[in-house]
C-alpha cells in the first residue's frame, strides 16, 4: 500500500465502510422486526460467524494469528471486565435497535461521545479541554432534542419505537461503549498486545456467555414453536374464565432470520476490515464527514425502507449531534497536528494498524463483531481511521 493513497482508493474505502455500516443497521433491524423475540439468538449466531471468519482469515493470511491454546483461568480473570462489558453492551445495543426506528437509533445512542469523554477523563484523571467539553455539550443537547416530546401538531409523527425502555437500553449501551474504550487499553497487555487475539477471545467468550441466556430467555422454545413443533400455553391469555388457553403463534419467517444473521455476521466482520483500511488511508476528518453522510443516508433509508416518520425534533437532534461530533473530531485533529501526535507504522502491519488509535464513535454500535484500536496515553482521543 502506497504512502500516498490515490483519491480513488480513499473514495473506495470510504464507500466500502459506509455501505457495510448501513447494511449492518438495516439488515439487523429487518431481522429484529421479523423475529423480535430472538435478539440474543441473533447476537449468538453473529458471534459464532465472527469466530469462523477469523479462523478462515488465519487460514488464508499469515498476518492473522489467532490463539492456538484455550483461554486459561488466570487469563480469563484478567480479561473478564472487557469480556463482560462487551457482551452486555452489545446486548443493550441490540435491544435498543429492536425498540426504536432505524432513523431514531443514532439518536437513542447519541450519548456515546459525551460518555466516552467523561469515562476516559475519569480514568486519565485529567479534565478535558474547553473545546472538547463544548463538543460534548453540543452532542448532549442534540440527544435531548431528539427525546423531547414532539409538538402537539406532530404527535402523530412520534413513533412508539422511541419509548422510554428503548432509550434506557440506548443509554446503557452508550455507557458500555465508553467503558469498553478504556478497558481495551488495560486488556491488551494480557494478550501480548495483539488486537486480533483480543478480538478472537471477546467474540468466542461472548458466544459462550450468551448461550445459557438464549435458553433462559425462552428463545430456543420460541424457535421450536415458530417452526410448528409446539404451542404456547398462556393461563391468562383468554381471560380468567379460560385458564390454560392454547395460543397458535404466527408463522415464523425463519428465512429472513437465518439469512439476515448470515449477512450481518459476515458483513460485520468486513466492517472491521473496512475500519482497518480506513485507519490506514483516511484522516479523522474524512472519516467523520463520511459518518455524517452515512447518518443522513441512514435517516433517509429508514423513512424509505421502514416508513419511519420524521418530525422536527428528530431532524434537529440528528443535525446537532452531527455538528457536535464533527467539531469534536476537528478539535482532536488540530490537537494531534499541533503536537505531532501522528505516529508512523508499517503500512502492511495489521496489528499496528489496529492498535494505532482509539475508537470513539457511534459506528461501534453497527457491528457485533469486535475488533479493537487501543487508546493512547493522551486520552480522550478522536477516532483516526
Amino acid at each position: 500500500m502506497s504512502d500516498n493513497p490515490s483519491k480513488l482508493k480513499i473514495a473506495l474505502v470510504v464507500a466500502f465502510y459506509m455501505v457495510a455500516a448501513l447494511i449492518m443497521v438495516f439488515v439487523n433491524k429487518a431481522v429484529l422486526n421479523s423475529s423480535p423475540n430472538l435478539p440474543l439468538l441473533m447476537l449468538l449466531l453473529q458471534f459464532i460467524i465472527a469466530v469462523v471468519c477469523l479462523h478462515l482469515s488465519a487460514t488464508f493470511s499469515s498476518k492473522i494469528e489467532i490463539p492456538r491454546q484455550l483461554l486459561s483461568i488466570e487469563k480469563f480473570k484478567q480479561l473478564a471486565p472487557i469480556l463482560i462489558v462487551n457482551v452486555v453492551g452489545l446486548t443493550f445495543n441490540t435491544l435498543c435497535l429492536r425498540g426504536v426506528d432505524a432513523s431514531f437509533f443514532q439518536i437513542a445512542r447519541g450519548l456515546v461521545l459525551p460518555l466516552t469523554i467523561a469515562v476516559q477523563a475519569i480514568d486519565a484523571k485529567a479534565a478535558p479541554s474547553i473545546s472538547v467539553l463544548a463538543a460534548a455539550a453540543t452532542v448532549t443537547v442534540g440527544f435531548f432534542l431528539g427525546i423531547a416530546p414532539a409538538p402537539a401538531s406532530a404527535a402523530a409523527a412520534t413513533s412508539s419505537g422511541s419509548g422510554a425502555i428503548a432509550l434506557v437500553w440506548g443509554a446503557l449501551s452508550s455507557l458500555m461503549t465508553a467503558v469498553h474504550a478504556v478497558l481495551i487499553k488495560r486488556s491488551l497487555p494480557y494478550v501480548d498486545n495483539s488486537a486480533i487475539q483480543l478480538a478472537y477471545w471477546t467474540n468466542a467468550t461472548a458466544a459462550l456467555m450468551l448461550l445459557p441466556f438464549v435458553f433462559f430467555n425462552g428463545e430456543v422454545a420460541s424457535v421450536w414453536v415458530g417452526l410448528g413443533y409446539g404451542q404456547f400455553t398462556d393461563p391468562i391469555a383468554a381471560g380468567v374464565s379460560h385458564p390454560g388457553a392454547v395460543i397458535t403463534p404466527p408463522i415464523w419467517d425463519w428465512q429472513t432470520f437465518v439469512f439476515g444473521c448470515l449477512v450481518t455476521g459476515v458483513v460485520g466482520f468486513l466492517l472491521c476490515v473496512a475500519g482497518l483500511l480506513s485507519i490506514k488511508i483516511t484522516s479523522p476528518v474524512t472519516h467523520m464527514f463520511s459518518s455524517a453522510c452515512r447518518s443522513v443516508l441512514q435517516t433517509l433509508l429508514g423513512v424509505w425502507i421502514f416508513h419511519d416518520i420524521l418530525n422536527v425534533n428528530r431532524v434537529a437532534s440528528i443535525t446537532v449531534i452531527l455538528w457536535g461530533s464533527m467539531y469534536y473530531t476537528w478539535v482532536k485533529a488540530q490537537d494531534a497536528a499541533s503536537s505531532q501526535a501522528h505516529r508512523q507504522y508499517p503500512k502492511d502491519d495489521v496489528e499496528q494498524g489496529l492498535l494505532m488509535q482509539p475508537r470513539v464513535s457511534n459506528d461501534d454500535a453497527d457491528s457485533s463483531v469486535t475488533m479493537f484500536e487501543a487508546p493512547d496515553d493522551d486520552e480522550p482521543k478522536h477516532e483516526n481511521r
